[in-house]
């Protein structure tokens, strides 16, 4: 052995960048192996992190102690909540990212840890113990062996991937320009382990010198008001050292402009489908639902006229912008055609084409919810290998991973979140107990508890468990300390401010919201609809000292405190309505309160009871909870509820 470590992670994309630095942080000797040491923390596809359920995933990472937000916070040069008109429970921060500063960002957080090395090399195979049961290291194509008590596996795409553009182009690869990962793969067929094979793919990039910007909707950063990291002190330079790493909080912030795919475009696609690798027949696999190629999008939503684009900065240091909604697997003339039929784009010169990439994943019901494997010790799995897709995603199963690989060495209790404490838990939960048949992506659908598990509450939810579990410095836990107090130092203040019909009336107005007879407390103003707590303190004259972040923390405490129990309560009662028996000859196609995935499912698998109809992928909490419904009004249900 040319070294041992009590934990090795194999990929150093985001499940396992997450992983060694949750491991690490947990007390144990780590190696993060991957095949290019300047590629760590590579944004392969989109180079934003966040969205709607993955921005909170985001920052319960960050409230473990991860360092996907941190590296946001550095490298983000266009930040937006998302769903604002929605109202702040279902906010959803998410952050346009300089691929560059981002990839280094990740790089110096990760040798920021004094006991992790990072190592380049290409894993080949698992060593084992004598009795063959138990991982003992790893062994690189270069020969390298490296003991490990504990091996957590997150190659992503690159387990026998395979890159296509057009029915005529194949590459091996993993990401464009890089090598597969053959051996291992095969390594774990011998093993036992089942192997599917899922499809995702990337659009072409453009030479933004090359567009009409000036035709074109521009969209502008919100990065004033948020940071994605609780590791901030508010009000602190923008310069600032956090665990021993430099920071700059926000580089200078970048626009990105939105224009349409219209009926030329969709024609070109619909006349060359034959040629698409999707379409065509070179791809057999099944690609993620709610990330749908663009040939998707026209097979599938032939009466749609539009379909909405965004031209994406890749960064500072180059004119790339990225063409976010045109995944495609099209031969490069032809997407170079549809890109040139696209309003601003007349002229635009293709810097890189699209491609549909095909890669192994391990069915993850092979896995405990600590994400062990059940039929290897000592090995674990997080990330696309689990049939997810998303960075969010991975970067919430390396941190669990990574955790209680960590502990399993220590002989420690294992780390389980259940649903009501994290998106992570779903997740998680999710992926161990239903499976996958499609790529699995988050969203708040998913959880039946999405009214107290939300992006702005994840510190206060997770950070006293990240800091039980030894994940924080103490200056970090002082940082939490100080973060969390200011939520409720804003709780407090709403408590004990008086309001008066003079001071109210003017905020009160301009929400359509009925005058005052008498003072109030503000907290008793802010239950009103469309009140704003920030909005009451401002007019009240106090507050001004506090972070916004924390203003909107109490707001929300305060406006759905009482539907807390409501939604506890009706998540045990479906549990129990779960042996509740379906009819073969419901037509769930009427039921149109569930989403079309639900009724999609549900019509072709037929479950017979609602507890098998709830081990459904893709089938949510919420459209169960719709069923449900849908069989109270049904004759063949009288006599079951």
């Amino acid at each position: 052995m040319e070294a041992s470590f009590d934990v090795v992670v194999i990929g150093a994309g985001h499940a396992g960048t997450e992983a060694a630095v949750a491991a690490a942080r947990s007390g144990a000797s780590v190696a993060l192996i991957t095949g290019a040491l300047e590629q760590i923390g590579q944004l392969s596809c989109n180079p934003a992190i966040g969205g709607i359920a993955k921005g909170t995933v985001v920052r319960e990472v960050d409230a473990l102690g991860g360092i996907m937000a941190r590296a946001t916070d550095m490298a983000a040069v266009q930040f937006r909540m998302l769903n604002r008109g929605k109202g702040p429970a279902v906010w959803a921060p998410r952050a346009q990212c300089d691929r560059g500063l981002y990839r280094r960002a990740v790089r110096q957080l990760l040798e920021a840890q004094p006991n992790l090395v990072t190592i380049q090399g290409m894993v080949a195979r698992l060593l084992f113990d004598p009795n063959g049961r138990q991982v003992s290291g790893v062994e690189t194509v270069e020969g390298r062996r490296f003991g490990a008590r504990a091996v957590v596996l997150t190659t992503g795409t690159f387990g026998r991937g395979t890159m296509h553009i057009g029915t005529g182009t194949q590459i091996s690869g993993g990401r464009a320009g890089e090598a597969s990962s053959v051996l291992l793969g095969q390594q774990l067929d011998a093993l036992g382990l089942s192997t599917e094979r899922f499809k995702t793919g990337t659009p072409p990039r453009i030479d933004g010198r090359s567009v009409r910007t000036a035709v074109l909707t521009e969209q502008h950063s919100e990065v004033e008001q948020f940071d994605y990291s609780w590791s901030h002190f508010w009000g602190s330079p923008r310069s600032q050292v956090v665990a021993g790493v430099p920071q700059t909080r926000h580089p200078v912030q970048m626009p990105c402009w939105l224009t349409m795919l219209d009926e030329a475009g969709t024609a070109l696609i619909a006349a060359h489908l034959a040629e698409s690798a999707m379409y065509g027949g070179a791809i057999a696999s099944r690609g993620p639902r709610y990330c749908p190629s663009v040939e998707d999008k026209v097979v599938k939503f032939p009466d749609k006229a539009q379909h909405q684009l965004f031209l994406e900065p890749e960064g500072h240091d180059t004119q790339e912008l990225y063409v976010n909604g045109l995944s495609t697997s099209l031969p490069a003339p032809v997407q170079l055609a549809v890109l040139r039929s696209v309003r601003g784009l007349e002229q635009v010169r293709m810097t890189r084409a699209g491609y549909a990439i095909e890669y192994d994943y391990y069915p993850p019901t092979q896995l405990s919810p600590t994400l062990a494997s059940r039929a290897v010790q000592g090995l674990y799995f997080a990330g696309q290998v689990n049939g997810t897709t998303g960075y969010e995603e991975a970067a919430g199963q390396g941190v669990i991973a990574g955790v209680n690989a960590a502990r399993w060495v220590g002989e420690r209790e294992p780390v389980i979140l259940g649903r009501e404490t994290s998106y992570i838990g779903v997740l998680i939960d999710d992926l161990v107990t239903r499976g996958v048949d499609e790529p699995y992506r988050l969203f708040t659908s998913r959880s039946e508890f999405r009214l107290t598990v939300r992006q702005d509450n994840a510190l206060s939810r997770l950070g006293h468990r990240g800091a039980a579990l030894g994940l924080f410095t103490p200056e970090e836990e002082r940082l939490m300390a100080v973060r969390i107090g200011a939520v409720r130092e804003a709780y407090a203040l709403a408590m004990r401010t008086s309001v008066s019909p003079a001071t109210a009336d003017p905020v009160l107005q301009a929400v359509g919201s009925a005058p005052l007879a008498h003072a109030v407390r503000a907290i008793e103003l802010t239950r009103r609809q469309d009140v704003s707590l920030q909005a009451v303190f401002a007019a009240a004259g106090v507050g001004d000292t506090l972070p916004v972040d924390a203003v909107v923390g109490a707001e929300l405490e305060i406006k759905y405190e009482r539907y807390f129990d409501k939604e506890r309560n009706r998540a045990n009662r479906l549990k129990a309505q779960g042996g509740v028996s379906l009819s073969s000859e419901l037509d769930y196609a009427a039921m149109l309160t569930l989403s079309t995935e639900a009724r999609q499912k549900l019509t072709r698998v037929r479950p017979a009871t609602l507890a098998q109809a709830g081990q459904i992928p893709g089938i949510s909490p919420a459209d169960l909870q719709n069923l449900l419904m849908e069989l109270r009004r049904k004759p063949v249900a009288e006599n079951l509820l």
